[in-house]
């Protein structure tokens, strides 16, 4: 009697996939890119290539994120955390998402402590501030602000807006809106559980880096708020 032979690690075959998939899209935005930077700006179609482009990428930081966890998941992340000068960091960014802010006429301003120096993994904190831009360019009325200071609770990063703000259930279910599927609501809630994760993985002096959802801010919408120490 033969044994029977082991059961294949569906984890490794969609890691794998997903792995497959970004290179891919990272391929297909490089040419997106290529046909923004020769076409005119004023012809109706750019403005319609403009969002295939931000959600493309945003497909393409999902799927990030995804291979993110399932390393993080199986200890195969290279946490490796070094000095970042914030306003070249916020810079880099918001690089990303300044042609749809303008395409979309929504305004934003970048409020950020001069010479401000922090460490943390610039992938992973790239990859929550690109998650709350991205929430927040859809939910807005009109404009958007990003707040970097030093704080009692370490390096304060906020996503403010004046949209109508989260969803009082969203607020009182605090931690428990982070954890994952909300089969009920239809949200997978990956971003908010990757950005959960990640500031975690952020420790100093026995305290660790969180998220957190409020209401208010300078405007009275939306705030996203990461916290490192």
């Amino acid at each position: 009697m033969t044994p029977a032979e082991p059961s294949p690690d569906l984890s490794v075959f969609l890691a794998s996939s997903v792995h497959d998939m970004k290179n891919s899209i990272a391929i297909l935005i490089g040419s997106m890119e290529k046909i923004l930077a020769g076409s005119d700006p004023g012809r109706p179609e750019f403005g319609e290539m403009t969002h295939m482009m931000y959600e493309t990428k945003r497909i393409n930081g999902n799927l990030i994120q995804l291979l993110a966890l399932y390393k993080l998941g199986n200890h195969l992340y290279p946490f490796s955390p070094e000095d970042w000068l914030l306003d070249d960091f916020v810079a880099e960014t918001l690089s990303q998402h300044l042609p749809l802010l303008r395409f979309r006429g929504i305004a934003f301003e970048a409020a950020v402590e001069a010479d401000l120096v922090w460490p943390f993994d610039g992938d992973l904190v790239g990859g929550i501030l690109g998650h709350a831009l991205n929430n927040t360019i859809h939910y807005t009325r009109s404009k958007v602000r990003l707040v970097v200071r030093e704080s009692a609770e370490g390096l304060e990063i906020r996503v403010e807006d004046d949209g109508a703000g989260y969803p009082p259930k969203m607020l009182a279910d605090g931690a428990a809106a982070m954890k994952g599927v909300d089969f009920q609501g239809g949200s997978t809630g990956l971003g908010l559980y990757f950005s959960a994760m990640a500031a975690r993985l952020h420790r100093n002096k026995g305290r660790h880096g969180a998220i957190r959802l409020e209401n208010g801010g300078a405007w009275g919408g939306g705030c996203f708020v990461l916290t490192l120490p």
